[in-house]
């Protein structure tokens, strides 16, 4: 019998942080693109919950076959060196298929905080007049490594704020407005709509370079925390068993479809960078960026 040709069957793209999320909107740009390269319906899936590793708990048992992957952020990175009693080992249990995008994050803020800048967080904490916190999606997402990052950059010591197991990133956001926390590094896209009705505060980006998106909010580095850059990073990951072949034909035409003018626009549009590596390039940032999460999380630890 001849093998079909992958794939033969509609493909799931299997999302961490639920609608509205980056993965979400990224899966959902991607998976139009693919679908008229292989003329198969990509089906995106929404996955949120356990801190964004419900996702890829599902994924890291799925058949290794090429219908089941995972679009993710840096977390999935992050998480082999942090995250705790996982069902599954992040780098083991996964090929790192290809790199998406790179953008930066926004600093954020409630209004119920009483803070306007960096320089309130760091005059707080100098003056001990209340407990700084930050919130992220949880430990082991790159929401949780860029806070802590920012504390340790700027000198303050801050206390992290997890979601509930059941919290997506928009449950997170809320309860941003409510004052859960001092201040949270969120994706723009996501973050945006509070920004601008008002409800949150945008202080910084957490680039170098300011954001195309949203040129006039300042990059943290210009208000206080100088040379401060964590960008957030997207990419797409199979089951570790995942043929050679498959592996190859999906970090092709991942590259394809990120290239692709449309692509290309979207992207601009969500102030977004493409990235560009070879499988092989991106199984070796994976494995280095795994490593940048340890002095944060180390830094938080009682």
């Amino acid at each position: 019998m001849v093998a079909k040709a992958y794939p033969d069957k509609p493909v799931c793209l299997i999302e961490p942080f639920g609608v509205g999320g980056g993965p979400d909107l990224l899966a959902r740009a991607l998976s139009s693109k693919l679908a008229e390269q292989w003329g198969q319906p990509i089906i995106v899936e929404n996955r949120p919950g356990a801190s964004g590793t419900a996702a890829a708990a599902l994924v890291a048992k799925s058949r290794a076959d090429g219908y089941a992957l995972l679009v993710s952020t840096s977390a999935q990175a992050y998480s082999a060196s942090v995250a705790r009693d996982l069902s599954y080992d992040p780098l083991r249990d996964f090929t790192a298929i290809s790199p998406l995008s790179s953008q930066p994050y926004v600093f954020i803020t409630g209004r119920k905080t009483g803070v306007s800048s960096i320089g309130d967080l760091i005059a707080i904490a100098a003056q001990r007049q209340s407990e700084i916190t930050f919130a992220s999606t949880g430990v082991g997402t790159a929401t949780y490594v860029g806070g802590s990052e920012l504390s340790i950059a700027a000198g303050f010591p801050a206390r992290h704020v997890p979601p509930l197991p059941s919290e997506a990133i928009s449950d997170v956001l809320r309860q941003m407005v409510a004052g859960r926390a001092s201040y949270m590094l969120a994706p723009i896209p996501t973050a945006l709509p509070a920004i601008r009705d008002g409800s949150l505060l945008a202080l910084g980006v957490s680039t170098l370079r300011r954001s195309s998106l949203v040129p006039e909010i300042p990059a943290i580095a210009e208000v206080g925390v100088p040379e401060f850059d964590f960008p957030i990073w997207y990419g797409v990951w199979a089951p570790a068993a995942t043929p050679a072949n498959i592996v190859r034909l999906l970090a092709a035409d991942i590259q394809a479809a990120v290239a692709a003018p449309r692509m290309q626009a979207w992207l601009r549009e969500h102030g977004a960078e493409p990235m560009r590596m070879t499988q092989s390039e991106f199984v070796r940032f994976v494995s280095s960026e795994s490593k940048r999460a340890l002095p944060s999380h180390h830094a938080l630890l009682p």
